[in-house]
């Protein structure tokens, strides 16, 4: 972010605290909450974590406050979002991916953060190690380096025959150059070549990909990331036209036409930061709070995309899967 954004940002919020101060005087705790898509999946990614809330007690309107904001997968309006949120003074804030948490990092002080969905917080610096954060921040990861094994072990089965494979990837993000390099590492034991796309905008993703498909022999990779949710309707529509076997980090985007994904429960992770934010409002720090990994996998094939690549998906994959759209 340039210095000037930066300054008109902060100073811009400066003066909403106030009203914060006026509001908390009926003593209900604050919580923030930095979301990225407002769509169904994120309405209901929102309401796991109310759900997980009052479980523990919590209720919106008779002991806390929820503050949501919104980006819509633009980095301006996420700056602008987490300047708000912080202006507002929250006890914790629940943070959304690593899009969300850059900001955040840069001017939230020492408002403690719980994330969600961010693949590698160490290697972007958002915590000293998982076991002991060690400072304002902790949360939920979302990828492990084994993915990028699983996800070229899964395409090789439904498809043989794929020898290239294009990573679509945000590079602009820790987790886009940590989800890239994890099937980077992978790719030589699958006899398969990467190649990374990034996920900028549509005209440079259609031009990329179309470029792609001009070769035999290749799939797709869809990282996890906003801009991947941003550009999913291009994205399932170019590899159905080009024929590319592709596999996603989430099921919706199978509900939407994809062919198979692979990942975590990320409506499940919202419903555990519930148990940290719950952890936090009752005195306890995020240093103390080691990062947890996803315990809940989905494994999603659509069969009508599968027929349309001509492809036969093995019965054991079909056997193993969560979700099977006919």
């Amino acid at each position: 972010m340039k210095r000037r954004e930066f300054i008109t940002l902060v100073g811009g919020a400066a003066a909403w605290p106030i009203t914060t101060y006026e509001q908390k005087r009926d003593g209900q705790p604050r919580i923030g909450v930095l979301m990225t898509i407002e769509d169904s999946k994120g309405q209901a990614r929102m309401a796991a974590f109310r759900q997980g809330l009052q479980q523990l007690g919590w209720t919106e309107g008779r002991n806390i406050r929820i503050d949501a904001r919104w980006s819509e997968g633009d980095d301006a309006k996420m700056r602008k979002a987490a300047a708000e949120l912080v202006a507002l003074v929250p006890e914790v804030i629940l943070a959304t991916g690593s899009a969300s948490m850059g900001p955040l990092m840069q001017i939230s002080g020492a408002v403690p953060i719980v994330f969600v969905i961010v693949p590698d917080p160490v290697g972007a610096g958002y915590v000293t190690s998982l076991a002991r954060p060690g400072g304002n921040t902790t949360g939920f990861s979302n990828f492990e380096f084994s993915f990028g094994g699983k996800w070229l072990d899964l395409l090789k089965q439904i498809a043989p025959g794929i020898t290239r494979v294009a990573v679509l990837r945000d590079p602009l993000i820790s987790a886009g150059l940590g989800q890239y390099g994890a099937v980077q590492a992978a790719a030589s034991s699958f006899g398969v070549e990467p190649s990374p796309i990034n996920l900028r905008d549509a005209s440079e993703i259609e031009r990329a990909i179309v470029a792609f498909a001009g070769s035999s022999n290749g799939g797709l990779i869809v990282t996890g990331s906003p801009l991947a949710f941003v550009h999913r309707d291009l994205i399932i529509t170019l590899a159905a036209r080009h024929k590319l076997p592709s596999i996603f980090l989430e099921r919706s985007f199978v509900a939407e036409g994809g062919l198979i994904s692979y990942g975590p429960d990320l409506v499940d992770q919202y419903r555990r930061a519930a148990s940290y934010v719950d952890r936090i409002l009752k005195g306890e720090k995020p240093a103390d709070l080691p990062v947890q990994a996803p315990t809940k996998y989905e494994l999603a094939i659509n069969l009508k995309t599968a027929k349309a690549l001509g492809l036969t998906v093995p019965s054991t994959l079909i056997g193993r899967a969560d979700e099977v759209i006919e």
